[in-house]
Order: C-alpha cells, then structure tokens, then sequence
C-alpha cells in the first residue's frame, strides 16, 4: 500500500491550459512497459510517423533509458499541431507516461507519507489557474502508487536530510523545523522580503546550535523563542543593509546566468546558441556591465546598469505570489534532500532564499510587463532550474553559494533588490 499524500494548506490551483511548453522543453523518460504500451498503440503506421522513431535511447550501454522523441524544433512527436497531446486525446491521460501526468506536481517523501510539491516553471502553476490541489487528490494517490512500482520500492525509505553536515534529526522533529519557517513566512505583518532574511537569520542561530537534547515540544518552544527574538534583531527596512560587495554581486551574476539560462526548446535564448555564445555572455555576466545577453526567450531585453536601479515596492497581489511559492517550496520540502541535490536543510533554505533577488533582477528587466505578470514570467523561468539544473549542484556552485551565506551577502543581496 503506498504512503498517504498530504497536501499543502496553500491556496494553489492547477490544470492543465496546453501551453505545450512542456511537451518541447523536457525530455521524458520511459520504462520498458511505457514504451512497450506506446508501440502497441499503433503510431508506426501513420503518416505524421513515418520514418519518425517514437523513442530515443539515452546513456550508456550498461545504463540505456529510453525516452520520448522529439522533432528538430523540440516538440515531442506526439505534441499535435493544436498543442495537444495525441496519446491522451486517443488513448486518455492514463495512456500517458508517468512522468507526462505528474507534471507539475511533484511528491515529495517526508516519513510516513508524501509532500505535494509545484513546480512554478508551468505557468499555470505560477499563475495558480485551475481548480484546486484538493480536486487532484484521487489522481495524486493514483500517482504515488505507480511512483512506488515505477522506482520498484514500496514504501520509498528515504531517510531526512541532515540539518547540516552530520547533524540530523528525526522526520517528526525536521518537519517542526519546517513548521518554523513557514509560520515566517506567513507572517504578513512583515513584506516578504523581510520574512525571508527572518528564515535566513533563524537559519544562522539553528547554525550555531545543537539539537541532540531538544526534541519534540521543547523544540518548537524553542523555535517559536529565537523566531521571536527576530523582530528586534532583523531590521525592518532593507535600506539599513548596505549594499552587496564586489564578491557578493559577482557570485550574484553567476547564478543569476544559471537560473535565467535555458538551453533547448521554443524558448531557448538566443545567447545559448553555440559554445562561444555561451562563453561571451559568461564573461558579460561576470563583467556585469552593458546589455545582459538574453539566455531565456523570455528574459528581459535591459542592461546590467538599468536591473541595479530601485523598482519600487512589490503590489499586493505580487507579494501574495511569492507568498505563496515559498511556502510550497519549503512546507513540500522541496528545497533540500533529494529533490535539490541532497543539500541539508540550511544549505537548500540558503539555496531557496537566493532565487529572491534573482527574481526581483528579472523583474526590473521586465518593466514593459505589469508588475506580477513580470514576476509571475520571471518564477517560470527560475522555478525551471531550482533543483535541475546540474551546474546548481555541483561543488564549485555550492561553495559559492556557502560564500555568500557566511559572508553575510545573502542577506545584502535580498535587501538590494528588494528596493
């Protein structure tokens, strides 16, 4: 029997619109019954498939995975001209490889059950159109169970992320510390920005601290104790921080190239075009001056000078989106273990907390946009590379990333581009 799935006491809404940008920007893997159902379908035969192999093959001999096949443009073979997917319109969504079906949601296992997880980079999801998660639920157990039998283990036994190198806990004493940081960012007293360097600054005390002893109730007393004693230790107006130093705004740019990066699909950025594309506008984002090269079709047409001046104080609805984004992000637990490069849980949050100033740069980018559509473009793009783009997991990224945490400009950083 698989692990029950919880959802989010997050008011977020999906269904599908059939932008297609899935269906020509992910490649799909597929197991050997997918792919055996697909072939008997009888696609061969038509027209729009003659000569066109329904699968690729992937990887090495020892480790081959097949996956859909997509045309030269990089619409999957089965995308229709209308933007439609022909499995489903012939055969229905259960016809479908998982992975198709699960998108955008993503489950997430937290002990004894699943966390249900959105990815924001279909924008849908960021828009929040739809019914509610509430309304998927029959379909998302349906989807844990063939997850189970898919990955072949039943139930998944995945232990909790350390809280930092060898220190861990238990899932029902993580999970308070993720209560912890969701009761910040709830905190609508404070604008978000603010709430996230109080999950920052409540990161940085946990940092110091042992939790051998303290468990259960004594922990969230002492939890609720240090986030208290935040209101007087975070100022309340980002300007009291300076301005992010040389170092911090460089490593910024770095990642700021890495999450407003895509490198294949409709929306492929003209800068990603061959290796020394790729190079010039490395050293531009480094250099950090004149026009930024655009590496998402859908990324701001601005320069370095112009995304460095204030854009004014987010609207409501604007701040109720990202509101919203990071209390999935963190309450899914999508920001740490093995759904963002097997990080422990302070490391994921600092990882989390710098896609804010990457996001208020896109937007100051986007000015010819209204406000939350600039935002709500902009979580798309970065929401599609948080937890998979490889480069983000590597050593030489997460140093950076420590770097910036320890040195305080993380903190500096949300501040800056919160202006």
């Amino acid at each position: 029997m698989p692990l029950p799935v919880r959802s989010l006491p997050v008011v977020q809404n999906w269904d599908c619109h059939q932008s297609g940008n899935c269906c020509m920007e992910y490649q799909v893997p597929v197991t050997d019954e997918e792919r055996q159902r697909i072939e008997a379908q009888g696609w061969a035969g038509e027209a729009d498939f003659l000569g066109v192999p329904l699968f690729r093959v992937h990887g090495p001999p020892w480790a081959r995975q097949y996956h859909l096949n997509h045309h030269t443009d990089g619409s999957c073979v089965f995308l229709s001209r209308e933007g439609r997917c022909r499995i489903h319109e012939r055969f229905g969504a259960a016809a479908k490889p998982l992975p198709c079906r699960l998108f955008p949601f993503i489950l997430v296992p937290a002990g004894d059950h699943y966390r249900v997880g959105v990815r924001f980079a279909c924008p849908s999801a960021a828009e929040s159109k739809g019914r509610a998660l509430s309304a998927h639920d029959a379909d998302l157990r349906d989807f844990a169970a063939q997850l189970e039998r898919r990955e072949g283990v039943t139930p998944p036994v995945v232990r909790p992320p350390p809280l930092q190198g060898r220190q861990a806990v238990d899932w029902p004493d993580l999970l308070r510390f993720v209560d912890a940081l969701q009761k910040l960012l709830r905190d609508q007293g404070d604008r978000i920005e603010r709430r996230l360097r109080k999950c920052l600054a409540l990161a940085n005390l946990c940092r110091q601290a042992k939790f051998d002893a303290v468990t259960g109730q004594r922990l969230v007393e002492l939890l609720d104790l240090l986030a208290a004693g935040l209101e007087g230790e975070v100022p309340a107006d980002p300007a009291a921080l300076a301005r992010p130093g040389w170092t911090g705004r460089l490593l910024f740019r770095q990642a700021l190239a890495l999450y407003a990066r895509k490198d294949r699909g409709p929306n492929r950025g003209p800068a990603t075009f061959g290796r020394l594309s790729l190079l010039s506008a490395a050293y531009r984002y480094a250099r950090g001056q004149g026009e930024a090269p655009r590496l998402h079709g859908w990324g701001p047409q601005t320069t370095f000078e112009k995304a460095e001046e204030a854009a004014g104080p987010l609207p409501a609805d604007a701040e109720a989106l990202l509101e919203r984004y990071y209390l999935i992000k963190v309450g899914s637990l999508q920001f740490c273990g093995v759904t963002n490069f097997d990080m422990p849980v302070w490391e994921g949050l600092e990882s989390l907390l710098l896609t804010f100033p990457i996001l208020m740069w896109l937007r100051r980018g986007l000015a010819d946009l209204p406000p939350t559509k600039a935002l709500t473009r902009a979580l798309s793009i970065v929401d599609d590379n948080f937890g998979y783009h490889p480069v983000l997991g590597t050593g030489r990224q997460r140093f950076a990333l420590r770097l910036l945490a320890r040195t305080g400009e993380l903190e500096r950083l949300i501040a800056w581009y919160s202006r």
